[in-house]
């Protein structure tokens, strides 16, 4: 609680102290009472805010604050709503007569006041703004500040209510479409059995990286001690694995995570098992693939794996994490699985270590240049995995989505 008198508090309260002594040294009785009530005045109403305080005591408020969506897209907006409730009759008492300002990071209000909507009940107050998701990652919102006056304006205090709150911020994402026969040719989807119904939709098969786990057929698997799985019309469907280089730079990082993000999400919806792999931080251990068979919480389980991705500290770093991610490409043996990879400008040991990407995997990259003086060694690594068996073509940062997309795609012709 921080209790302060207001202007008008602070001049009463001047005004009573050289009242009070005028009084006693011309001993003017009127004086010496009027410099007592302008004292007294003001240490009562200190007195009576401080007991009605509404962050403090068995009696304290309590604070429920709800944002929908959450998680929300950059760039989208959230509607947020705080709802103050009074549990007793006591806590009414401190209810009435508050004041109310909301707290959020400068992502979410742009540095500027929050404009809310308040409605007052008899035991709840529910406040009510919306917020503008400038940056993918998690922002807090809170906790509440809580102000209430005297009847007479000279005492004021402040306080504050309930805990921070999160807002989970996704990348912006853009629809891409999913042309699966330019992905796997039809030589692929005839061997593969993609989108093909099984002549035996009760035959088993080895588990393969990527199948959906509730497809597995466990007296079968015990019986032969190694998972067994019933083939269906999309026992076929080729896994995805979304290979992420993350750049150094911030305005490059969060046009790459949406490129990225959008690729994952298209391939989740053509029913492809897809997986996000980055070489950053939140991606150092191994991530299992997403189906699209989970309903809307397969999205959601791909595109919470990019909140927390950061840029690495330097180039040297940056290129260790992707020579690490990809390895885990080349030994998780996925058999025949495809890389789409949103990559900058490799060094030698990244190259190497994405040449063997595509021994086992149908392999497509896209190749940013950050900067003018980049277009070069990004053309280099271009030949360098086209060599190697990859579909590749350069792109530049903050250029459409859909059109880095098509352009990938064309590279197959």
């Amino acid at each position: 609680m921080r209790l302060r008198p207001t202007p008008r508090g602070l001049a009463l309260g001047i005004a009573g102290i050289v009242a009070l002594q005028l009084g006693v040294v011309l001993g003017a009785v009127d004086l010496v009472r009027i410099g007592t009530l302008a004292l007294l005045l003001v240490v009562g109403a200190a007195v009576a805010v401080g007991v009605l305080d509404p962050g403090r005591g068995k009696h304290r408020l309590s604070v429920l604050r709800h944002a929908v969506p959450n998680p929300v897209h950059a760039g989208e907006e959230a509607q947020i709503e705080v709802v103050i409730t009074a549990t007793d009759p006591a806590a009414r008492v401190r209810l009435a007569g508050l004041k109310f300002a909301e707290q959020a990071a400068t992502e979410l209000s742009g540095g500027r006041p929050l404009r809310a909507r308040v409605t007052r009940a008899p035991r709840r107050v529910t406040v009510t703004y919306s917020v503008q998701a400038a940056r993918r990652g998690r922002w807090p919102l809170g906790p509440l500040v809580v102000t209430r006056g005297d009847p007479f304006g000279v005492v004021r205090t402040s306080a504050t209510l309930g805990e921070q709150a999160e807002v989970s911020v996704w990348p912006a994402v853009v629809p891409l479409p999913t042309p699966s026969d330019v992905l796997v040719g039809e030589p692929d989807r005839v061997a593969l059995g993609a989108r093909s119904p099984s002549t035996d939709d009760a035959s088993l098969r080895d588990y393969r990286e990527g199948d959906d786990l509730r497809r597995v057929h466990w007296s079968s698997s015990a019986r032969k001690g190694a998972l067994m799985v019933r083939s269906d019309e999309r026992a076929g469907m080729r896994p995805v694995s979304v290979l992420l280089d993350l750049p150094a730079r911030a305005t490059s990082l969060e046009w790459s995570i949406s490129l990225a993000a959008s690729m994952s999400l298209a391939m989740l919806d053509g029913g492809h098992p897809v997986r996000l792999v980055s070489g950053g931080t939140a991606a150092a251990s191994p991530l299992g693939f997403v189906h699209d068979r989970s309903g809307p919480g397969a999205r959601s389980a791909l595109l919470d794996r990019t909140i927390d991705l950061e840029a690495p500290r330097s180039a040297v770093q940056g290129e260790a994490a992707l020579v690490s991610a990809a390895h885990l490409l080349h030994t998780t043996e996925a058999g025949g699985e495809i890389v789409l990879a949103v990559l900058g400008p490799l060094g030698a040991s990244a190259r190497a270590a994405l040449a063997h990407v595509a021994d086992n995997a149908l392999a497509w990259a896209v190749v940013r240049a950050d900067t003018p003086a980049q277009e070069a060694e990004a053309e280099h690594t271009i030949k360098a995995l086209r060599r190697a068996g990859w579909r590749a073509c350069r792109v530049t940062p903050g250029e459409p989505v859909v059109d880095c997309w098509l352009r990938l795609l064309g590279s197959a012709q």
